[in-house]
């Protein structure tokens, strides 16, 4: 019955929306960046967006419109310095990612009267939802899970075995790089209910979790998408229930379901 009363309340039914979407979005791509060792990308790009929203206050504009170009160039430079500076990917991602969280504290120190924004932005908060997000979400995330749908078949052959995806002609790099842009929107949008602190989680759990349990392909792939739902939407709850911010009621949750499937493959192999 609690469940239905707070259902009743538009903001929920918003923030349930929009979760969703970004939860599919999430476990669709983390699926792919942890098995092409990118996994810690989300992080990154995350303390890109605390610098974009950092920026987006100071200067009075909406954090959306300025969080989505600027991580997206973000992601880019990631890739190009992986590619130019024969780096790995978690160090051009450490460079990035230290460089953005000096640029937000210091736009941070600049701006005055602004810690509750970027508190609901650090940590999530389904408050913050409206609905012009909802639609944002709905046409960007739309365009996501297409482009996952349209490009599987290659993200899945560039990640198990890239010189053979080469060899049937894949542009592996190509499809890595847009692999990154779709993760940098996902970010970008998923800062609003799970935080810049915390969205990189949801890119990882659900699929570390479905991989406790199955191997296949695509059975994984499709656990990972459930996980991710019931994590996002049982975390909102649990927010709204226990008064804690959403993000880390999302991230406790998912954090829970990954220990349950580890423990229970140890004993199921046994």
């Amino acid at each position: 019955m609690a469940i239905i009363n707070m259902l009743q309340f538009p903001f929920v039914q918003l923030a349930f929306v929009v979760g969703t979407l970004i939860a599919l979005c999430c476990a669709g791509l983390g699926y792919f960046l942890v098995l092409e060792r990118y996994a810690l990308i989300g992080d990154g790009l995350a303390h890109v967006s605390f610098a974009a929203i950092a920026l987006s206050l100071v200067l009075g504009a909406t954090p959306l419109w300025i969080m989505i170009p600027i991580v997206m160039m973000a992601s880019l430079v990631i890739r190009k310095i992986t590619q130019s500076a024969k780096l790995h990917g978690d160090a051009a991602i450490g460079l990035v990612s230290s460089v953005s969280a000096a640029i937000a504290i210091a736009l941070a120190s600049m701006g005055h009267g602004f810690n509750v924004d970027i508190m609901s932005y650090l940590f999530g908060s389904i408050l913050a939802i409206t609905t012009t997000d909802v639609w944002v979400s709905l046409a960007l995330c739309s365009l996501i899970l297409v482009a996952l749908a349209i490009l599987h078949p290659y993200l899945f052959a560039a990640a198990y075995d890239r010189e053979f995806a080469r060899a049937n002609g894949i542009m592996v790099d190509r499809v890595t790089t847009v692999l990154i842009l779709l993760t940098s929107l996902t970010v970008a949008l998923g800062c609003r209910i799970v935080g810049t602190l915390l969205i990189s989680s949801l890119i990882v759990f659900p699929t570390i979790t479905a991989l406790q349990w199955v191997n296949s392909f695509r059975r994984s792939l499709v656990m990972a998408l459930g996980i991710s739902v019931v994590g996002v939407l049982t975390g909102i709850i649990l927010s709204l229930s226990v008064n804690i911010p959403t993000g880390a009621a999302i991230v406790l949750v998912n954090a829970a379901m990954f220990c349950v499937a580890f423990i229970g493959r140890k004993i199921a192999s046994r």
